[in-house]
């Protein structure tokens, strides 16, 4: 196997963006992404693109087959990969081991979705077809109802207070309101969070990501390679992923996702590191009680003690461990085909040492973890500055 290094990123905003199509949101990230790897179109070999639902979105499928057309490359196999939320994050695994095995030399990876051209109802409808639809969607089982019923477990377990699970989001709208790419910008309260409208207990709006619409893309090559395109190589140094059973009911413990317990070991393995070695993360925040299971289950901190560790500082920028830079999904958004990607891109920027205003200190390797539904899928990268 060959060691894989990322040259290029590119991502759009992210947000209600009206006045940009699913082709031209794909196309606009990936153009980036050719770009600031200094590479030409004719050099790229292979194409995944990560999307999870666009034909219920914006009634497009054959997503693959688009891109490669959108950007010009007809004639270079183009792959579309869906893993429901981590859509992204496993169309970048399965472009690295692509790369890795000598398969393609010089790939582009993208993720796209493009949410808001349906209304609300029909974005919830959508998004639960990652869980159980016989046994959750069919009885009303919305995600903000599985996370809420993870969230009530976790308080029970671990004494876990609706005040820590709202400076989740307090944390990330702070990181969000630095990021010119962020669906919001704007910093929130605790108290802004408490007050916000009910969605179901104990998660208000202010727990939940937002519906957005945005892509993310990056560069793919052999590091031996990497030279000839960029003094600033990141490699990719760890990859894992693994599933879990479907529904909730199913599980002995609905407080730690199995998945992201053994794709992180598999991560963890192949890179030669412990958890303790990470410098900056970006974790699958897509309601606030997830980034916490998120920080315990990939070995930050003991189980029950995520909650604990946000209150005390220790996942903000200058903390221990800073988790979720970019503003996390909570508030960079989360166009859920993009989501994985884009957490590779903001990775790669605090490796480089472009996070401007975010920027961890001296970070020199970095984590992404993306999960799909309820933890049913989830693919966990590390990457290293050389």
């Amino acid at each position: 196997m060959r060691d894989v290094a990322v040259i290029g990123i590119g991502l759009t905003k992210f947000g209600e963006l009206w006045e940009k199509s699913f082709r031209d949101l794909i196309t606009e990230a990936g153009i980036k992404a050719i770009e600031d790897a200094g590479i030409s179109g004719r050099e790229i070999d292979g194409i995944y693109v990560g999307s999870m639902s666009a034909g219920r979105f914006v009634g497009q499928e054959h997503v693959g087959a688009l891109v490669a057309d959108s950007a010009g490359l007809t004639g270079v196999p183009s792959t579309r990969v869906e893993s429901a939320c981590a859509s992204g994050g496993l169309a970048f695994r399965q472009a690295y081991l692509a790369v890795a095995s000598g398969i393609h030399d010089m790939v582009v990876v993208g993720g796209v979705e493009k949410m808001t051209d349906v209304v609300s109802t029909e974005a919830t409808n959508t998004l639960a077809t990652a869980a159980d639809q016989e046994w959750e969607s069919f009885f009303g089982a919305t995600f903000p109802a599985l996370y809420a019923l993870i969230a009530t477990r976790h308080m029970y377990e671990y004494g876990t207070t609706r005040e820590q699970l709202a400076q989740v989001a307090v944390k990330n709208h702070a990181n969000g309101a630095l990021n010119p790419n962020a669906h919001f910008r704007r910093k929130i309260s605790v108290d802004d969070v408490l007050n916000s409208s009910p969605v179901a207990y104990p998660l208000r709006l202010l727990d939940c990501s937002p519906v957005s619409d945005g892509a993310a893309a990056v560069i793919l090559c052999p590091l031996k390679d990497a030279k000839k395109y960029t003094d600033k190589i990141v490699k990719i140094i760890g990859s894992g992923q693994a599933s879990d059973t479907l529904a909730l009911h199913s599980r002995d413990d609905i407080c730690t996702f199995k998945s992201t317990v053994l794709a992180s070991k598999m991560a963890y393995k192949q890179a030669k590191i412990k958890p303790k070695d990470i410098d900056v993360a970006e974790v699958h925040d897509c309601f606030t009680i997830a980034e916490i299971l998120a920080t315990e289950d990939l070995g930050f901190f003991k189980k029950g003690e995520g909650s604990k560790a946000v209150e005390e500082g220790l996942t903000e920028i200058n903390g221990t461990i800073p988790i979720n830079t970019s503003g996390g999904l909570k508030a960079k958004g989360h166009p859920v085909g993009a989501t994985g990607v884009a957490q590779i891109a903001e990775i790669v920027m605090q490796l480089r040492g472009e996070a401007d205003r975010r920027q961890v200190k001296d970070a020199e390797i970095g984590l992404t973890h993306n999960i799909g539904g309820s933890g049913a899928s989830c693919a966990v990268h590390i990457l290293e500055v050389v």
